[in-house]
């Protein structure tokens, strides 16, 4: 049985006791991150280390993709939440609308972006939606996997016709020169300030392709959300006239690539100003045809939101080489340092720097240093002599690679580590790639990530999960078949012995920053990770090593919740957020996303996406309790709103059999039902009742429903047209 099945097998029963005390109204979270400032914080308690351990499934949602018959990667979207509904995108491009409480799904919309092929990059993959509402309007904008930006009517689902052509916009048209959709794609939900949206993009990264001029260029657009027309364009390869076009050298403006913003943004709505990480140039390993330093390449940029105007940019990587992509949303802090109150912005970096920035005039909070930094011997290459780094904060990661950050678990692995890293080039943070093949660290994936970190404006202190992970980055010379002269080849992967990381532990932390001093008040695992692989190969038990792996951060009132996997297992850890304690861990699904929280019904509910390929879905995690009589009646009122045969259905059965969950027979399907049918309609009525696991459990979830409203809600489903 799929472990995700097994999980909602264990804990959905809780839905009939998963009432707590009814506490304050509703609350929202309306956009990625909860707010324009990125904290992915929400002050809410209702879940709390004292009772975090009642935590069980309240309802869970099945993704429209699964009845597609396509095998997308990870499922990785965050919903938001406004008023009494949940929006929410897919990996294979479908919008849907659920009810908050009951989970039950309102609409559903596909875009059809999964017939156009495989996107660029990651393949199919998806991070939101967005939410813009004015003057009576309600939208949910939805950008695709194939290039398109959609509108859709918040309260049906369907396009707007006054959007665009047909309720959409062709995001791979006005960009300068002709883009081959196929290397175009939009997985971030838009960035909604006042009546704009303001659109990013992913950009292929092949490691070569024929022409210099395959790659697209990554300009960020803002469209009006009422008709989609375009309102401004920065460009983030800036032209002739426009600041930093002196960075490109020999023409080199004409034929580059990329920098683009593939990533979250964030916003400053007092200030009007809207901040974007922009990422590298094309193609990522070999800057030979593009010379300078290549603003606005691995910078952050600052916008007046309303003209796209630029008010400052701070660039974190001169003619990057090494995909060091600003990887995540900026965090916008207000903090005091040394008695001065400062509006900053926080970024944080896959180099393991965290950017602390004044998000007023973009001067560096601590300052930041231009040090020099190893030189290419690829020919043709013109590596930039300096790059910066902070004073402060610290670097939350390995960087770089020495004798005196590699594995000492044994003298044995210390050995074979050293052997291994002797057969490459290596050396400090910014060593360039090379022919022979260099050691990055860390690697293209952080670091830090897309997961980002989370801000407490409480207590002016920044979580950051990331991972140590190293990569090779070898070039060779380029064959007739491009007009790059130099491309990445093989090997590109690089582990120690066993499989072990290169550097010491933790191969998977969170790091808790204090942005008034900037310094760390505590720096923790990710979990025991590869605590017991270590000790196989022989070693003596290191205690929690932690894993390297993607982890996502969601903070409340007294925990920082963190989505990750350990050795195998995928936990919501919730972690005291003033000492860095694990205080209870949630087994869940395997889930890659960024968890959200919200009130609703005077319920706390924590939600994520779980899954890939054709199983996948959400889950909303709430208190159950010993109050169980008042749940079960609280629960029957909420969800039933009448004993009608069809309430029922609408309110618990159709979230499974709308979508044939697996295999869940549809109503008004007499294929779906033949075998069923057997024993006839009262044999179908008994193994109702009794349940048909693993399917389903007993009574069909309605544990309030009589044996007679059980079968009339049958008798429904096989009379529907």
């Amino acid at each position: 049985m799929a472990d995700w099945l097994r999980f909602l097998l264990a804990v959905l029963p809780g839905l009939a006791v998963a009432a707590a005390p009814v506490v304050a109204s509703d609350t929202d979270w309306p956009s990625y991150a909860n707010d324009a400032a990125s904290t992915k914080y929400a002050p809410l308690e209702q879940v709390h280390a004292g009772n975090v351990h009642r935590l069980a499934a309240a309802w869970s949602w099945a993704s429209p993709d699964n009845a597609l018959g396509m095998f997308p990667g990870p499922f990785k979207s965050t919903p938001i939440k406004v008023g009494d509904t949940l929006y929410v995108s897919t990996s294979l491009g479908h919008v849907a609308a659920i009810d908050a409480v009951t989970g039950r799904q309102r609409w559903a919309f596909d875009t059809g972006s999964w017939r156009s092929g495989t996107p660029a990059n990651l393949g199919f993959n998806h991070r939101g939606v967005a939410y813009w509402e004015g003057e009576g309007e309600r939208r949910v904008l939805m950008p695709t996997n194939d290039g398109f930006l959609w509108s859709l009517d918040a309260e049906t689902g369907e396009p707007d016709p006054g959007f665009g052509v047909n309720g959409r916009v062709d995001l791979s048209k006005g960009l300068g020169r002709d883009v081959q959709r196929r290397m175009y794609s939009v997985i971030s939900p838009p960035f909604v300030i006042g009546d704009l949206a303001i659109v990013g993009s992913v950009i292929a990264d092949q490691w070569s392709m024929p022409r210099l001029t395959d790659y697209p260029p990554g300009a960020v657009r803002a469209f009006d959300v009422r008709t989609g027309a375009l309102r401004w364009t920065f460009h983030s390869i800036p032209r002739p006239g426009e600041t930093g076009h002196e960075t490109w050298l020999e023409e080199s403006w004409r034929d580059t690539g990329a920098v683009n913003v593939w990533t979250l943004m964030s916003a400053d709505h007092d200030l009007g100003y809207v901040y974007l990480p922009f990422g590298t140039p094309s193609n990522d390993w070999y800057g030979g045809h593009r010379p300078g330093d290549n603003l606005f390449a691995d910078s952050l940029v600052c916008l007046e939101a309303a003209t796209g105007e630029l008010v400052w940019h701070f660039q974190t990587v001169h003619h990057g080489l090494w995909d060091y992509d600003l990887p995540a949303a900026p965090n916008l802090v207000d903090i005091t340092v040394d008695g001065r109150d400062i509006k900053a912005v926080a970024q944080v970096t896959k180099q393991g720097f965290v950017f602390v920035l004044d998000r007023v005039t973009g001067e560096p909070v601590w300052p930041i240093e231009e040090r020099a930094v190893p030189q290419s011997t690829v020919p043709g290459e013109r590596t930039s002599p300096t790059q910066p780094f902070p004073t402060r904060p610290a670097p939350f990661e390995h960087q770089g690679t020495s004798p005196d950050n590699l594995i000492d678990y044994s003298p044995a692995l210390r050995a074979e580590t050293l052997a291994i890293v002797a057969k490459f080039d290596h050396g400090p943070l910014y060593t360039p790639p090379s022919l022979k093949g260099t050691i990055q660290q860390p690697g293209d994936g952080g670091g830090g990530e897309w997961s980002g970190a989370a801000y407490d404006p409480e207590t002016e202190r920044l979580y950051i999960p990331s991972q140590s992970h190293a990569i090779v980055v070898k070039l060779e010379k380029a064959g007739p078949s491009t007009q790059f002269r130099y491309q990445r080849t093989g090997p590109t992967s690089i582990q120690g012995p066993g499989y072990l990381p290169l550097t010491k532990p933790p191969h998977g932390r969170v790091s808790a920053l204090d942005l008034a001093s900037g310094n760390y008040d505590w720096v923790v695992p990710n979990g025991d990770g590869l605590r017991q692989h270590v000790i196989d190969l022989g070693a003596p038990d290191p205690g929690p090593v932690g894993q390297p792996a993607l982890t996502f951060p969601l903070l409340t009132k007294s925990l920082l919740f963190l989505n990750a996997p350990d050795w195998g297992v995928h936990y919501l850890n919730a972690i005291d957020k003033a000492t860095g304690e694990f205080v209870h861990r949630v087994p869940i699904p395997y889930s890659y996303a960024a968890p959200m929280t919200y009130l609703a019904d005077g319920r706390q509910f924590i939600v994520f996406a779980w899954g890939e390929g054709n199983e996948t879905g959400l889950t909303a995690l709430a208190l159950t309790g010993d109050s169980a009589t008042a749940a079960v009646e609280t629960v029957s009122r909420a969800v039933l709103a009448s004993r009608a045969p069809e309430d029922i259905y609408a309110a618990i059965c159709a979230r499974c059999h709308d979508t044939a969950v697996q295999g869940a027979p549809r109503p008004g399907r007499p294929g779906d039902w033949e075998l069923r049918l057997a024993r006839g309609i009262d044999g179908m009525v008994a193994r109702t009742i009794a349940g048909m696991p693993p399917h389903m459990p007993a009574r069909g979830l309605c544990n309030a429903c009589s044996d007679a409203e059980i079968r009339a809600v049958v008798e429904l489903m096989l009379e529907a047209p």
